[in-house]
């Protein structure tokens, strides 16, 4: 068979299209994604969830490798993995477009290839992984609300016929997984804009302290603030406060 028949991209499965019957299978899959939901409503943070998407990935396709990665700055970076190089994780990043999973990421949609994957036209070999040599992919995109949050990698070393079960469990974990990844992702983006907010209060205070007491402009106020955070190796928001005390001394 060809290569271009080997591979094909797969329709994401909603929740409604797996098939939930009696079976021990299809119990234990129903199993499996109420253990997924309730996991994911504990608000647990990122590194968390990742972890949480991998061990449930592999439940499901026992696999050679699970690669997961995180949409950041336009760029699909290695955030979790079930692999030999966990010092890779944090380090390789891949553009959307660029080999089968920035193909996945670009269409937003799951890519199954059951053997000969290095010779898909999209393959990428990465000089991080010289050894590795993967017969079988599937590649599932995350996605929250319409957008793209990441991209889940399960890998074989020998060909292997990925089953509709097993590309539909995979692909409802990457639409349950996916919505909570952008969850945690809001809320860490919500938490620093309130911590830029607070220091911005913090060092426009400190600012009108030094325009009062030393009769400066507003801008010579801030000078003034960032020379000292640079002379003494310290942020803006710690010599900020440090006036702020010093002021509040002289008060009593």
């Amino acid at each position: 068979m060809s290569a271009s028949a080997d591979w094909s991209p797969a329709k994401p499965f909603p929740i409604e299209a797996v098939d939930l019957g009696s079976s021990t299978a299809e119990a234990s899959e129903v199993t499996l994604l109420r253990r997924v939901a309730g996991r994911m409503s504990g608000a647990l943070p990122l590194d968390a969830v990742l972890r949480e998407l991998v061990g449930f990935a592999t439940s499901v396709v026992n696999c050679d490798s699970c690669f997961i990665y995180v949409l950041e700055d336009k760029e699909l970076v290695l955030r979790a993995s079930k692999n030999h190089h966990p010092n890779i994780v944090g380090r390789l990043r891949i553009k959307v477009g660029q080999g089968i999973t920035g193909w996945v990421a670009q269409h937003r949609e799951p890519v199954f290839v059951s053997r000969n994957a290095a010779t898909d036209p999209r393959f990428k070999m990465f000089a991080e992984l010289p050894e590795d040599s993967f017969e079988a992919f599937l590649s599932v995109p995350l996605v929250s609300q319409g957008r793209l949050v990441g991209v889940i990698n399960l890998q074989h070393r020998k060909a292997r016929v990925y089953s509709d079960r097993e590309i539909g469990l995979v692909s409802t974990l990457g639409f349950l997984v996916g919505a909570e990844i952008g969850r945690t992702r809001l809320e860490s983006e919500r938490s620093e804009l309130a911590a830029q907010l607070e220091v911005r209060k913090v060092v426009e205070r400190a600012k009108g302290i030094l325009q009062q007491d030393l009769r400066l402009s507003e801008e010579a106020a801030y000078q003034m603030l960032r020379r000292e955070s640079q002379h003494r190796r310290k942020s803006m928001k710690d010599v900020a406060e440090a006036i702020i005390l010093s002021h509040a001394i002289k008060q009593c």
